[in-house]
């Protein structure tokens, strides 16, 4: 009686288990495991958003972008740049104030609110603000530069700063996320530490660059994986602030898949670009967590 009483139990532990993952699992069935696959085979469609018609045309999509595409290529080395240039300029910028704001003295809190609190502010208002402050002749940054005598460029409206502009305001919106992670990893750095090596001559850049930088690089791959996946899936900047343009200059691959599901209607090709920004997303991601014992060390 015993043997079987626990045995019901055990199966009934085993339910109450399931159950409780159930929700979970239902969720990411519905809303991301079928998804998915529906992308991937609408991107072997010729699927029209209007008509609602398709036909199976296999790798024809692909073939098409690959080949025929006149903006891919353009808008493949646009995604690079604008993920590279918000990885460099994001976590270093993250870095710098996490190293300045992480010590437990007065009015730093004051200053980690400031920079966090872009994070949490709508993202239409941070960038109708700035798309006002970078106006070409009334807006306040060139009217700021007019009064000491330089003639500032039209910012979102020029092919030379248009991408820079952009990468600069998603860069101040999220970086105190980041800053935040990374103020959490230097708290756990052993203060012994850099105290023994500062007794030993080092200076702070020294402390940084041979005892703090080590310590917290798992953080920081974590901070530069997390940044690329964001910087690839850029999209309400760039449709607010420039809508790939002027020239395509801002035209990156998520924009770009809006475009052609929604602005041309062409639900297939634009399931095959998804396909190809998952598939980037996620070859550039192994990249870099494979390269992690590269330069992921704690030796000195």
């Amino acid at each position: 009686m015993m043997k079987r009483k626990s045995l019901s139990q055990a199966k009934l532990d085993n339910l109450a288990g399931h159950l409780f993952i159930a929700p979970q699992f239902l969720g990411f069935l519905l809303f991301v495991a079928i998804p998915i696959l529906a992308v991937i085979i609408f991107s072997f469609q010729d699927r029209n958003l209007l008509t609602g018609k398709w036909d199976w045309i296999g790798f024809d999509n692909y073939s098409f972008m690959f080949t025929k595409d006149p903006y891919f290529y353009k808008v493949i080395g646009n995604s690079l740049i604008f993920s590279f240039g918000l990885i460099i300029m994001n976590v270093s910028l993250a870095l710098f104030l996490a190293l300045i704001l992480f010590q437990n003295k007065r009015g730093m809190i004051f200053f980690r609110t400031l920079f966090f609190s872009p994070v949490v502010t709508s993202t239409v208002a941070w960038v109708l603000v700035w798309s006002f402050m970078l106006q070409s002749n009334q807006g306040t940054i060139n009217q700021f530069l007019k009064t000491i005598g330089i003639q500032g460029p039209n910012w979102l409206g020029s092919t030379q700063w248009a991408m820079f502009s952009v990468i600069f305001i998603r860069v101040i919106k999220n970086v105190g996320l980041n800053m935040v992670i990374l103020i959490a990893a230097l708290k756990d750095v052993p203060h012994e530490l850099i105290e023994a090596a500062r007794v030993d001559g080092a200076n702070m850049f020294q402390c940084v660059r041979k005892i703090i930088i080590p310590l917290i690089a798992p953080t920081i791959l974590l901070v530069i994986i997390i940044t690329l996946i964001g910087s690839m899936n850029v999209f309400d900047h760039i449709m607010l602030l420039t809508a790939g343009g002027p020239s395509n200059s801002t035209l990156v691959l998520a924009y770009y898949v809006y475009y052609q599901a929604f602005l041309t209607n062409e639900i297939g090709y634009a399931s095959a670009l998804a396909v190809v920004l998952f598939l980037v997303v996620l070859g550039l991601t192994f990249f870099q967590w494979n390269m992690r014992k590269k330069w992921v060390s704690y030796e000195q």
